[in-house]
């Protein structure tokens, strides 16, 4: 039996058969978990916040057949050490890009989900030969017109602020963020309050602490002025599946919509009853559109 909380917060949750390892990348020290036949089919999966890799724990506890999953803590996120920078989503990349150098992989399929799979679309678009395909989860895709954006914006000013200004303290002494991930599910059953503690308990640490607010805070002060002066002008070459809880609060889906992407091979599919957290409400989904990617681009 796995042990969440704050007397497990010092270490990672258990989770059966899995293989963990630390790899310096970059000035990085990443906690990597994997799980699957180490010459297997290399599958990188990237968590948002507030989590750390064990939002992939069904896949790392059932690996599907062929496939090497492996789910790195982002840096300064779960147990992985802190960024020797201020957390701008390119630098982020920059670090996974040198993980998968450190790691001798020289061609994966991705998936992101939140901040991951705003990253994994910095990723795939930087360097499309390295990725056979991509699964991007509640995220949205580069291209998104000005107009949706604003048009949602109120959505990033109901927390976002709040992480960017006072995310130390926010995380490490109070219950928000329990509150928060459970109140963006749709199906409260799907997780247990002790999955929930093992994501919330970890951001009491004032590494992962730091780190998130510095996600946050370079967002507002860099990001989204450096996107409103130079949109993205990129087209995505590489296979992209994006899979959306559509009653997600946070990111609406029409921020995802394929008739604003700019890619080649763009599809979404829109998840009625499930909100932000889909991996953790529809892990058999997730896991299903994995495995049909891992198929239609072997």
């Amino acid at each position: 039996m796995a042990e969440f909380g704050s007397a497990a917060a010092s270490r990672p949750p258990a989770i059966d058969g899995v293989r963990r390892s630390f790899v310096t990348a970059r000035g990085v020290r990443f906690h990597v978990t994997e799980a699957g036949p180490a010459r297997g089919r290399p599958v990188l999966l990237l968590h948002g916040w507030p989590q750390h890799h064990y939002a992939y724990r069904d896949l790392l506890a059932n690996p599907p057949a062929g496939l090497r999953i492996i789910a790195p803590d982002l840096p300064g996120y779960g147990w992985s050490g802190p960024a020797p920078h201020k957390w701008a989503k390119d630098d982020v990349a920059s670090d996974l890009f040198a993980l998968l150098d450190a790691m001798g992989l020289e061609r994966v399929l991705l998936a992101g989900h939140d901040w991951g799979g705003f990253i994994g679309y910095r990723m795939i678009l930087r360097e499309p030969d390295r990725f056979s395909g991509y699964l991007a989860m509640n995220m949205a895709h580069p291209w998104v017109p000005t107009s949706v954006v604003a048009r949602n914006l109120w959505r990033f000013l109901t927390y976002q602020p709040l992480i960017a200004i006072a995310g130390k303290p926010v995380q490490r002494r109070t219950g928000f963020l329990e509150w928060l991930i459970s109140s963006a599910m749709t199906d409260r059953t799907a997780v247990t309050r002790e999955v929930v503690r093992s994501f919330s308990e970890r951001f009491r640490d004032p590494v992962c602490a730091q780190a998130a607010t510095d996600t946050y805070r370079t967002f507002w002060l860099k990001e989204i002025p450096r996107a409103a002066r130079n949109p993205e002008r990129r087209r995505g070459t590489v296979p992209i599946h994006a899979l959306f809880g559509v009653d997600d609060a946070a990111v609406h889906h029409s921020m995802a919509d394929p008739a604003t992407a700019r890619a080649d091979d763009y599809t979404f599919e829109g998840v009625s009853g499930c909100g932000h957290f889909i991996i953790d409400e529809r892990p058999d989904l997730v896991r299903a559109r994995l495995v049909e990617l891992a198929d239609s681009t072997g």
